[in-house]
């Protein structure tokens, strides 16, 4: 594939997500005492157990979609991807400060499953 249509196939994922998270709810009507809510987002592959990447994610409560569906960090990978959103929807519905979530990437690299695994660990703040 050249550069041109992997770049093109970016701009459809990335749309593709936009469209999904302007259709979502909003996370301050699915939580409505949340003031804060922040992710420690941590990529491996399962293979090697090595971390692929690791960052934070303060969410906007007042204006972010109660959708928590992140991409694959492995740039070979089709079709893959993370979807968080239940087990942190559950987490805010039960009024947890700490909770944690895992998913595996359902995509492919080549042939083969994609084999990479997301942990996040949730902090959340509720008012009083």
């Amino acid at each position: 594939m050249n550069f041109r249509g992997r770049k093109t196939e970016a701009a459809e994922r990335f749309a593709e997500r936009r469209r999904l998270e302007e259709a979502a709810p909003r996370l301050k009507d699915r939580a409505p005492d949340l003031t804060s809510l922040k992710l420690e987002v941590e990529e491996a592959h399962d293979a090697s157990g090595l971390s692929g990447s690791k960052h934070v994610r303060l969410i906007v409560v007042e204006r972010a979609p109660a959708l928590f569906a992140i991409p694959c960090g492995d740039p070979s990978c089709r079709g893959g991807g993370y979807d968080v959103t239940s087990s942190i929807l559950r987490g805010l519905a039960e009024r947890q400060e700490r909770f944690e979530a895992r998913d595996h990437c359902a995509g492919t690299v080549g042939s083969a499953p994609c084999r990479r695994t997301l942990h996040v660990v949730a902090l959340a703040s509720y008012k009083k």
